[in-house]
């Protein structure tokens, strides 16, 4: 538990929250101060639930639910509030909080105890709390916990929870272990293989052909309004600018290219460049003997093979190059040395250099007007890189000011685009396709949390290629009116009216089917002609490989069925219903030396440690004693979707 909540403080992004029961500290982490303050209407401090002596307000729930939602919008940027709330996300976040608060309670009623110098020792060892020669910093501390909406107190509490509910609980799940005889018959249902039917009574079929009255629309609506909220979407307006928008105020002038020549006139002295082969030996003795046989007629690579040496051959350098690549004293004797010969033996840090000269390129001198175009593409390269600095910077300066982004763009002729609606994930809204150009992608995080009418400067090509940019229109997430999505209301009212007849068609085959009727005839019994039945014979191993995958729901509901018996499966979004038929499992139990054995104990063992935690958990809140206010729980949860 501790390890885990020193890795939250190594992500540059902050807190993470995660929902997990093991994760007790984590969903208080981004709850403010509780005292004082108030809710939409609800008083901050009254309870939501009263777990022992202890109270969860109602400020406390809604900001740890807050908290819970962006974290998960981290991995789907447009969920929302509503949507989270309808999904089950509220509820396990109380779920959370009291089991926190519980475990918390459990500890200290029987003498388990977090001192501060235990807490100290954890903060102390927090990486985000440490500065550049890795020691606890103050300063650093106190800027984590602003940045994060929390304070020490808060801090401390969260990690006190955290090692008592670490001395509680890690004794108790601790090496979790699947008896053998349990083991055997688990490890049987990896090969066992299922054989049945699956028949669908899709909705479409049972829809009513006319339009529902302004009533009957009203009253759907009402009842499914999550279904229709639609995401948060921003308008973008930008201009880009860079070096294209200097124009010609970078154009060097004869006088500066003049300058620049004459500034650097050894650079267009001729010059000569050389290229060596060449090996490194330890003694000047060495060296010179070496050289004195190739001069007498022994190649360069026979001479350094025979002596136990690779020799390397290198690209053409100048002098200064040459250099650098072996030393001083070398780069003067190769430059000495005619092409093909042998330069005399010097030395280096490494040792004595061996060398033969095998090209030379001479380079002659130019002059102004030869190396005019060469020296006025560094002068406009330099002046456009300064310009465009001065450009940018002057720009961040207006925006800082409060000049607005059309002001600044008629000030310095850039024009000004804009996006079509805009999630934060960067799809465009209302249409398919790729979305936003990739240009803007980097900036929707920043954009995403920026107000109306506020411009910001920012690079798309450092250095190269910046935009100024501000979010012209936002459009918060929410259903909107019935009129406008009227086709849309109308259309999922049928759906759901098919799916009633639906259901009442796949009874009916159900009834059937338990009392002996073949599937197959069954659905052939209805005066809707149905789709044909979808016939099975799978192993379980085929299934298991196929996770990660979209695995047919009906798929997952027959591999937990018992033998002989038949089921209904709703579809999503009231697209119909299944009618799932098993009629034989064929099953072999492994032998007690066979691998799958071990295999399936220890893979059993984290579901095994998830079963006693939920054990654990059940008997604390029912000896520390759990109050719910509902009243108060509701209240949270209209106010945090909007319904207040």
């Amino acid at each position: 538990m501790i390890s885990f909540f020193r890795n939250f403080f190594q992500s540059k992004i902050g807190l993470p929250i995660f929902i997990a029961f093991l994760l007790l500290v984590a969903l208080a982490f981004a709850a403010s101060d509780i005292t004082g303050s108030t809710f939409g209407g609800i008083s901050g401090g009254e309870r939501a639930a009263l777990v022992g002596d202890d109270a969860i307000s109602t400020s406390e729930l809604a900001s740890t639910a807050n908290s819970a939602l962006n974290q998960v919008r981290q991995q789907d940027p447009t969920l929302t509030m509503p949507v989270f709330v309808d999904q089950g996300g509220f509820d396990e976040v109380l779920k959370q909080l009291i089991d926190r608060y519980a475990v918390g309670g459990f500890a200290e009623k029987y003498g388990l105890r977090a001192g501060e110098n235990l807490v100290n020792s954890e903060i102390l060892q927090i990486p985000a709390f440490l500065n550049l020669t890795g020691e606890f910093d103050n300063e650093t501390y106190q800027a984590a916990l602003q940045r994060e909406g929390l304070t020490d107190a808060i801090l401390r509490r969260d990690l006190s929870d955290g090692l008592l509910a670490q001395q509680l609980l890690v004794p108790a799940l601790a090496s979790p272990i699947l008896p053998k005889k349990a083991a055997k018959q688990y490890a049987a249902l990896v090969r066992e293989r299922r054989r049945g039917q699956i028949g669908l009574i899709p909705s479409e079929l049972f829809m009513p052909e006319g339009d529902p009255t302004q009533e009957q629309l009203s009253a759907f609506y009402s009842d499914n309004r999550t279904r229709f909220i639609r995401p948060e979407r921003r308008v973008l307006r930008y201009a880009s600018f860079g070096a294209d928008s200097i124009g010609e105020t970078a154009a060097p002038s004869d006088a500066e290219i003049a300058a620049r020549y004459e500034a650097n006139k050894a650079q267009f002295e001729a010059s000569e460049r050389r290229a060596v082969s060449s090996f490194v030996v330890p003694t000047q003795e060495a060296a010179n003997a070496i050289v004195e046989r190739i001069r007498g007629g022994v190649s360069l690579e026979t001479a350094a093979r025979e002596a136990g040496f690779n020799v390397s051959s290198g690209e053409l350098r100048n002098r200064e190059e040459m250099a650098s690549a072996t030393s001083f004293a070398a780069a003067e004797k190769i430059f000495e040395a005619p092409r093909g010969g042998m330069a005399e033996p010097a030395q280096s840090t490494l040792g004595w250099y061996v060398a033969r000269v095998d090209n030379v390129e001479t380079i002659p001198a130019r002059s102004l007007e030869q190396a005019r175009g060469e020296i006025a593409e560094q002068l406009r390269t330099e002046k456009s890189a300064a310009a465009l600095a001065d450009m940018s910077a002057n720009i961040e300066e207006e925006v800082d000011s409060g000049t607005s982004l059309t002001e600044v763009a008629e000030a310095y002729d850039l024009e000004l685009q804009t996006t079509p609606p805009i999630l934060a994930d960067g799809r465009i809204f209302g249409q398919p396709g790729p979305g936003v150009s990739p240009a803007l992608r980097p900036l929707l995080d920043s954009a995403f949390q920026m107000d109306e009418s506020e411009p910001a400067l920012d690079q798309l090509i450092p250095g190269v290629q910046f935009i100024v940019y501000e979010v012209q229109e936002i459009t918060e997430s929410a259903a909107p009116p019935i009129a406008d999505i009227r086709d849309e209301v109308a259309r999922a009212w049928r759906f759901a009216e098919g799916s009633k007849e639906a259901r009442a068609a796949a009874d009916r085959i159900l009834e059937q089917v338990r009392s002996d009727t073949p599937l197959g005839e069954a659905m052939s019994a209805e005066s809707n002609r149905l789709p044909p039945v979808d016939r099975i014979d799978l192993a379980r191993a085929e299934l298991l490989s196929q996770q990660g995958q979209n695995i047919p729901p009906p798929l997952i509901l027959m591999f937990s069925m018992a033998e002989g018996s038949t089921k209904l499966f709703e579809g999503a979004r009231d697209a119909g219903w299944f009618v799932v038929d098993l009629d034989e499992i064929v099953t072999t139990l492994p032998e007690d030396d066979d691998p799958l054995l071990a295999q399936t104990q220890q893979q059993f063992a984290q579901a095994l440690g998830s079963e006693y935690t939920t054990q654990l958990q059940t008997a604390i809140r029912a000896e520390i004693g759990v109050e719910r206010n509902e009243t108060a729980i509701d209240a949270v949860k209209r106010q945090l979707t909007g319904e207040n």
